[in-house]
């Protein structure tokens, strides 16, 4: 017998302020059977090059859930009522041993997956997306990664450091773990050290959308040609808050001036609709840094936006979901 999903508390009972602060006020994953989906959360800033704080980012970003509804109007989807949603809590990484944290998130995240789940994760600093990526290529074998961030984090080390927040996709690249035929940044800008960043990028296998590309050519033109690009292929989604221009998300480690807006990256996710997508994660939200929680609205958002797309049906054609 087929039970129907636990979705979240009842906000027209009790108020939004009130109760345990779980995502979007949805049930513990312990208190269900098993999860379509798990929201996990990973307090790890110990990768960042400059302003740190994004280790309090889960705890801010379930905070800001408290908003979110059920329905999602522009996806014409229920997502808490279509699959079982749950919150998985955080993973307790080492703060003092990067190395130790990036087997320890490797090793939880496969545990999570290890029957099917699929993960939203919010960190932390965007080092986690090599342990998760490493995770999600032990289930589904080389991903596809659309990568949205005003930074390319394909540098090669920071420190003689090989693994920091500014790193993790060249690691992906050189460990085999990630299709280097479809590989995008979305929303890259600012200065660099020097044009041989983007000559390595490139020689990486990444294609690059910039924030100018975006505002030049528009939400469709960028959409249709990332779904080109991705094909039918298992797809990862990584999401650096600091994508968005620092209007929309201040409370960030690396700021950069000149980003896209929150309205552009949402509808560039839902754009998404109906490829392979196999996860995702949300990361370097620095409460600390913000004003009034945008930046943690916006993050809350964006993991809903994720949550949403691994709910849809693939069949659907995506010109019927617009």
């Amino acid at each position: 017998m087929t039970t129907e999903p636990r979705g979240p508390v009842d906000s027209s009972r009790v108020p939004r302020y009130a109760g345990p602060a779980t995502f979007a006020r949805l049930p513990r994953l312990d208190e269900v059977e098993r999860a379509d989906i798990a929201v996990v959360g990973v307090p790890f800033d110990t990768g960042v090059s400059y302003r740190p704080g994004a280790r309090f980012a889960p705890a801010a970003v379930r905070e800001a859930s408290r908003l979110l509804r059920p329905y999602h109007p522009a996806l014409d989807v229920s997502p808490f009522a279509t699959a079982q949603v749950a919150d998985a809590g955080d993973i307790p990484v080492n703060p003092f041993d990067i190395n130790e944290a990036i087997e320890t998130v490797q090793a939880e995240a496969s545990r999570l997956q290890a029957d099917g789940t699929k993960l939203v994760t919010v960190g932390g600093d965007h080092t986690i997306a090599l342990p998760l990526l490493r995770a999600v290529a032990e289930r589904h074998g080389p991903v596809a990664v659309l990568h949205f961030d005003a930074h390319l984090d394909t540098w090669d080390t920071y420190f003689g450091a090989e693994y920091t927040h500014g790193t993790p996709f060249r690691r992906a690249v050189e460990e085999g773990i990630v299709d280097t035929e479809a590989l995008s940044h979305v929303g890259t800008r600012g200065p660099l050290y020097g044009k041989r960043d983007l000559e390595e990028d490139r020689r990486l296998g990444f294609g690059i959308v910039t924030s100018s590309d975006v505002l030049r050519r528009g939400v469709d033109e960028t959409v249709d040609a990332l779904r080109q690009r991705i094909g039918d292929r298992p797809l990862y989604v990584s999401v650096d808050i600091d994508v968005l221009d620092p209007a929309h998300a201040p409370g960030t480690g690396t700021p950069e001036a000149g980003g896209i807006t929150s309205r552009e990256l949402l509808e560039i996710l839902r754009g998404l609709a109906g490829l392979d997508l196999v996860g995702g994660d949300i990361v370097e939200v620095a409460p600390a840094y913000d004003h009034a929680d945008i930046t943690s609205f916006a993050a809350s958002h964006v993991a809903y936006d994720l949550i949403s797309l691994l709910t849809l049906d693939p069949a659907v054609p995506r010109e019927e979901r617009r």
